[in-house]
């Protein structure tokens, strides 16, 4: 595979820089922990740069996408370099869980957050959550005529009218809820029902500009894209609205972003370090200050007040650790959408 890693001491700035210029997310420690990354690296940099000018620890990030970096933890085995694995959404946690290569989180990081938030193994943690939305053209699509649940895009009424970033993390941890709550016949049966109705996209941005652009009607993706878009220039969702699912709807599902030290780590007790400054009040505190608009899941941390707060959006029970993404790529090659 080809690693997108880099030093990020530069996005952190020159405060971290001056304990040790050149050494990622610098500190002052000899111990430099590799982590694999497929959470956003503005994200974790946000997070993590308060780690290293804490604990003087010095923090590498290679990141790559979810799959990519779960099957090459799965392959490296106790061989990997690294000691600590971030992603964006859960299945690929699973993945590296099931290969029996996470050691076990302290109950002090694992009490940081609530239950449906660590894996029934307590072998890997959430540290950031994304809520599942459609985003809608108001001008094409009036909210009165918005489907009530995410299984009604299979229906033909919506045929052309749906864009869905089907390659993507996002979209197949979503169909990985669907299995979970529907079961594998109904997602398979939805699964038809969107290679029929959808239009693919590249990306959730490229979702929302189509959506914006009147290209289609609604698009599935995560909350935050239409936040953030917001919050910047606007220009790919001036004509997008956020229509929230809830009601337990498998379209209301809460995405878990996941963090797990590596039992062949060679750092062990400074990489369960990282793992409790992410899940603890200073990580939670940095994912609220940043601009990545996702939720933090910590215990009494409160979101920032721009997002539909995550009590009120009503989403479906998910055991985090129960999301099988390589049975989805299946489902969704055998549906033709991959």
């Amino acid at each position: 595979m080809r690693w997108r890693g880099r030093s990020v001491g530069a996005v952190v700035g020159a405060a971290v820089l001056s304990l040790s210029a050149g050494c990622g997310l610098g500190g002052g420690s000899d111990t430099e922990l590799i982590v694999y990354s497929g959470q956003h690296e503005d994200l974790v940099t946000a997070m993590l740069s308060g780690f290293a000018k804490e604990t003087g620890i010095n923090v590498t990030l290679r990141n790559g996408s979810d799959f990519e970096l779960g099957n090459q933890l799965v392959q490296e085995g106790s061989a990997s370099p690294a000691d600590v694995f971030l992603t964006e959404n859960s299945p690929a946690m699973t993945l590296v869980s099931d290969a029996g290569l996470f050691a076990p989180l302290g109950p002090d990081t694992t009490g940081q957050v609530p239950a449906p938030y660590v894996s029934a193994e307590k072998d890997w943690i959430g540290f950031a959550a994304r809520s599942t939305v459609l985003a809608y053209n108001p001008a094409r699509q009036p909210a009165s005529g918005l489907p009530a649940s995410i299984m009604d895009l299979a229906d033909p009424a919506w045929k052309g009218q749906v864009g869905i970033a089907a390659a993507g993390a996002d979209f197949q941890a979503i169909v990985s809820a669907v299995v979970e709550l529907e079961g594998e016949q109904a997602a398979a049966a939805w699964l038809k029902g969107l290679k029929d109705n959808a239009k693919i996209y590249r990306s959730n941005v490229a979702v929302m500009a189509a959506v914006n652009a009147g290209e289609v009607r609604t698009g599935v993706m995560y909350h935050y894209y239409w936040y953030k878009d917001r919050a910047e220039s606007g220009d790919n969702s001036k004509n997008v609205e956020l229509h929230f699912f809830g009601k337990q709807d498998p379209g209301a599902f809460v995405s878990t972003s996941g963090a797990g030290v590596l039992r062949s780590s060679k750092h062990a007790e400074d990489a369960q370090k990282l793992v409790a400054y992410l899940t603890g009040r200073p990580g939670q505190d940095a994912l609220v200050a940043s601009a990545a608009l996702e939720y933090p899941v910590g215990t009494g941390v409160a979101p920032n007040p721009a997002l539909k707060p995550l009590s009120e959006l009503d989403p479906p029970a998910v055991d985090i650790a129960a999301l099988n993404g390589p049975r989805v790529v299946a489902l969704m090659q055998q549906a033709g959408l991959l």
